[in-house]
């Protein structure tokens, strides 16, 4: 299984996903599942991954071939999309093709090949959009009552989210909130794991501000883990 989150702010966006697979406890693997197409100055787009493996890296494939394809046009290409709407569209029908091909393949031995994203960014003059999309290419948008999306083992980090994250909140608060968010997954499910990949944009400026792979071991996360867990115990003893 997997844990991403994107969060949409004022001042920009904020991307998290680890890259632990697993097809049983014998057979677990690091795979990226954050992946960048960025013209900068001019457009940037996100996309993190969860679900079958197969399906989201013949997604990517696909995408990226379309991208390097020199007859590629508006319809074909996400780089050459006019709005983010349209690139929510076509990384959706995408999945959707992707989905039913695998899932026909593999009906004989009762298995599913599904997979859902997260897709955001921005275009040079357009708004930042972050999509969720589904495994049959429907999707859904961050709003302002909700400005973050998670896909995989979301529900271990959904509590700090939806207390701390408005659209007003800082990217530097942000970044904390993901990270933390990340820290109470990877506590309570094996199946997520390190090590992670962190994006921050800035609002308008269509380009990475920080892309930042964080190991097993680094020292800053570990530091903020605990710091974490001392004020969550003394939130805790506090509590009449």
């Amino acid at each position: 299984m997997t844990y991403c989150v994107g969060l949409l702010l004022n001042a920009g966006m904020v991307f998290l996903a680890d890259t632990r697979t697993n097809a049983g406890i014998d057979n677990i693997a690091t795979y990226r599942k954050q992946f960048v197409f960025c013209e900068p100055g001019e457009r940037i787009i996100v996309i993190q991954t969860a679900g079958s493996l197969s399906v989201t890296q013949t997604v990517i494939a696909k995408l990226t071939e379309a991208i390097e394809d020199p007859e590629s046009g508006p319809d074909s290409s996400i780089l050459q999309a006019p709005t983010m709407l349209r690139v929510a569209e076509m990384v959706g029908q995408t999945l959707s093709d992707v989905s039913a091909d695998i899932s026909a393949k593999v009906s004989r031995m009762t298995q599913a090949a599904s997979a859902s994203m997260i897709v955001g960014g921005q275009r040079r003059g357009g708004a930042q959009r972050l999509f969720m999309l589904y495994p049959e290419g429907n999707f859904i948008e961050a709003t302002e009552d909700t400005p973050y999306l998670q896909i995989g083992e979301h529900k271990y980090g959904k509590p700090i989210l939806d207390r701390v994250v408005t659209p007003d909140t800082s990217l530097e608060d942000a970044r904390k909130v993901a990270l933390l968010s990340m820290d109470s997954t990877l506590r309570s499910n094996l199946s997520v794991g390190m090590p992670l990949d962190l994006l921050v944009v800035h609002r308008d400026a269509c380009a990475i501000a920080e892309q930042t792979r964080i190991e097993a071991g680094d020292a800053d996360f570990l530091a903020m883990s605990e710091a974490w867990s001392s004020a969550l115990r003394d939130s805790f003893k506090a509590v009449p």
